[in-house]
């Protein structure tokens, strides 16, 4: 992604920015990444036993996947309703903070070089699967969130939306409601699962999805070096 020159800027660039749509989805998700600090807080203060279990399911879902959020909620004894909105507030936090983050330096109206490798890294991952879900269109992109495989996810899902060129409110409403769904079937399928591997430990198959998850990143970290190294080699 290149970065733009602000001694090159355009006076009225700060006007054009604010007057984009995906600055108001920023704006949103900055008021509810906000609102989630807050209360986090003041739960520490009152609940802090269960605000701990909030924390560690958001702080999951944002570093391995609600996949990661949803098991660990579960175990910990948190309700499904519970469980099923805190994943979906934390999936939608992300999405509503980093999507138009990546959309507003794809215009070259921001420049923030600390985030550039991981927008990168997303607009390979959402190049890379935007093919097939071009043909199905807006059906496509919601199987596509909803599927729960590697880089699938509602923020990859957001950008490929956006690269298909979809409507910024259409493109959320697609994601967020896949997302919800993805994350409401994986809930229900989870208790019955847990109920059963809690024999062993409460914590036994949030442990198994933490360690898969880890094993899927090896791997892809081992395929792509070893691709990087094959291009090398020709």
């Amino acid at each position: 992604m290149p970065a733009p020159d602000p001694s090159t800027k355009p006076p009225g660039a700060w006007r054009q920015l604010l007057a984009t749509t995906e600055s108001r989805i920023l704006a949103v998700g900055l008021i509810l990444t906000t609102a989630i600090v807050l209360a986090l807080g003041i739960g520490l203060v009152l609940a802090p036993a269960t605000t701990l279990h909030y924390g560690a399911m958001i702080g999951l879902n944002l570093v391995i996947g609600w996949g990661g959020g949803v098991s660990y909620g579960i175990a910990s004894g948190l309700g499904r309703v519970e469980v099923v909105l805190c994943n979906l507030l934390a999936d939608s936090v992300q999405v509503l903070v980093v999507y138009p983050l990546f959309v507003l330096g794809w215009r070259q109206l921001i420049n923030i070089p600390r985030l550039t490798p991981m927008l990168e890294r997303l607009r390979a991952a959402a190049e890379s699967g935007q093919d097939s879900v071009r043909r199905f269109g807006i059906v496509g992109l919601f199987f596509f969130v909803l599927v729960p495989f590697w880089m699938t996810g509602p923020l990859v899902g957001a950008v490929i939306g956006f690269l298909l060129g979809l409507h910024p409110i259409v493109n959320m409403a697609v994601v967020l409601s896949a997302s919800g769904v993805a994350i409401a079937l994986y809930a229900l399928f989870m208790e019955p699962l847990n109920a059963w591997a809690s024999a062993v430990h409460p914590y036994a198959l949030f442990a198994l999805i933490v360690v898969l998850v880890l094993l899927a990143w090896v791997v892809r970290r081992w395929w792509k070096r070893r691709e990087v190294a094959a291009a090398a080699a020709e």
